[in-house]
């Protein structure tokens, strides 16, 4: 169950008077103290989100595990098990709000299944169709031998490789 915290407590970790307002400015990425409820009030307020109690809850559940892969239903399967009171529709909203931010990559795969990756710097995934499982791939090195022209008027703002894997017969 997610903590009751109250935002009115000074001590409370959702009282960001803590929080140094010339890191947020400048975009200072938090570092893992080792209190989830901490890191993500301060990841939330460092993106420009306010820190509502359920995205506190969401947050706490994404990135309180390490890099994850989850889908909307994932986490709102995990989110009904925590006993945290979140519709399906505010997941979706909570995790787009998050990938626009910055915080979370968003990766399709087949384009019917969407998955939300914490691990937002630039790597590629292995999709195993068996498990419907998405896996980054350990290679930092990988890359593509040729990039397509791009129109006139437009950048390349990343590429997502997914490299579908499955169980030999």
């Amino acid at each position: 169950m997610v903590p009751e915290v109250d935002r009115t407590d000074p001590t409370s970790p959702l009282n960001d008077d803590g929080i140094d307002p010339a890191a947020r400015a400048a975009g200072h990425q938090p570092s893992l103290t080792g209190c989830p409820w901490h890191d993500v009030n301060e990841m939330l307020q460092a993106a420009g989100l306010r820190p509502t109690r359920q995205r506190m809850a969401l947050g706490w559940l994404l990135f309180g595990k390490g890099a994850r892969h989850l889908t909307a239903e994932m986490l709102y399967e995990e989110a009904t098990l925590a006993k945290v009171p979140v519709s399906l529709a505010t997941v979706y909203n909570t995790l787009n709000q998050l990938t626009d931010a910055g915080l979370l990559r968003q990766v399709s795969v087949d384009g019917t299944k969407t998955y939300f990756d914490t691990n937002v710097t630039a790597h590629h995934h292995f999709y195993l169709e068996n498990n419907h499982e998405l896996v980054d791939i350990p290679d930092p090195h990988l890359v593509l031998s040729k990039m397509p022209d791009v129109p006139e008027g437009y950048e390349i703002a990343r590429v997502d490789m997914v490299v579908r894997l499955r169980k030999k017969r």
